[in-house]
């Protein structure tokens, strides 16, 4: 059984876009990164997949389960954490961690105790009084501390301290090894290319990329670092031109013996060529609308 499966997975709010015919599909015991920036229809897909809003057209299924017609147990048997929270007011942070145990009718308090501990959050503050990150900390402790099977997290960093995030994604990968399933959105690229397997790339509501994060790396595209006198500006497959000093960065996906028959044309005193990273690949994809293959 798959964690998450959809097929032609459609959400419009009136004329205004969502996402758009969405098939996805991730596997039990995954760890799956959705990116895109904002606006691009990341929780848009997060709440569809809920029940928290309706579709307007296709399925899925998330645990086995159809998203419209059985969503309450969907959500009982699901880890979510917003990309945005809210607390009732005058209430500690104990309290809001006992209240979200008891609505899923679990003792979580040995657990919830260890992942405070490990975050260092203060039970006892008030939640009216509590910064964005230590909000951001009760939430991941709300979503974890009943040890779902499944995770689905919205850009779960924002707020969190350099370290905080990283403690937070060893928690991550303990659970996943322990066989939990991992749903994670974030426009934060360096996060998914650490720490998921598979990625997808959403754009304007569309899934125009998805397969193992290596392998959207694996390009024809290289990035290309040269030192000297060289004209680049008209070289067919030329993108992202950066230079300075003599010292010249793009990334290049044309021909290239067209590209060393330019370099030798100049006057060139070092050159390298690498693979790009996830970022430069997703921005591609953004800025071009086209394919890295």
């Amino acid at each position: 059984m798959n964690a998450i499966q959809t097929s032609g997975l459609t959400k419009y709010h009136g004329r205004a876009r969502g996402i758009i015919d969405l098939d996805l599909t991730v596997g039990e015991g995954e760890c799956f990164g959705l990116i895109g920036p904002n606006g691009a229809g990341k929780s848009t897909t997060i709440r569809t997949l809920l029940g928290l809003i309706r579709p307007t057209a296709g399925q899925a299924q998330v645990l086995g389960m159809d998203i419209t017609k059985e969503n309450t147990r969907i959500l009982s048997q699901v880890g979510y954490l917003p990309s945005e929270t809210a607390f009732y007011p005058n209430m500690k942070v104990k309290d809001v961690l006992r209240l979200s145990a008891r609505l899923r009718k679990k003792d979580c308090s040995a657990e919830a105790q260890d992942l405070c501990r490990r975050l260092q959050l203060d039970t006892q503050q008030k939640t009216e009084r509590l910064s964005f990150g230590n909000r951001k900390k009760v939430s991941i402790v709300c979503a974890l501390q009943h040890s779902p099977s499944l995770l689905i997290l919205d850009e779960p960093t924002s707020g969190l301290d350099p370290l905080m995030q990283r403690e937070f994604f060893t928690i991550l990968r303990e659970r996943n090894e322990q066989g939990a399933t991992i749903f994670l959105s974030s426009h934060v690229l360096s996060e998914i290319q650490q720490n998921c397997t598979r990625a997808g790339v959403i754009r304007e509501g569309r899934l125009v990329a998805c397969d193992r994060v290596e392998t959207l790396i694996q390009t024809n595209t290289k990035r290309i670092s040269v030192r000297g006198n060289v004209r680049l500006e008209d070289l067919p497959g030329v993108r992202g031109l950066k230079g300075s000093d003599g010292t010249f960065s793009f990334l290049y996906d044309g021909d290239v013996k067209q590209l060393l028959h330019t370099l030798a044309a100049g006057d060139i005193t070092d050159l390298s060529m690498t693979d790009p990273d996830l970022e430069e690949i997703f921005f591609h994809y953004y800025e071009d609308g086209g394919d890295t293959k």
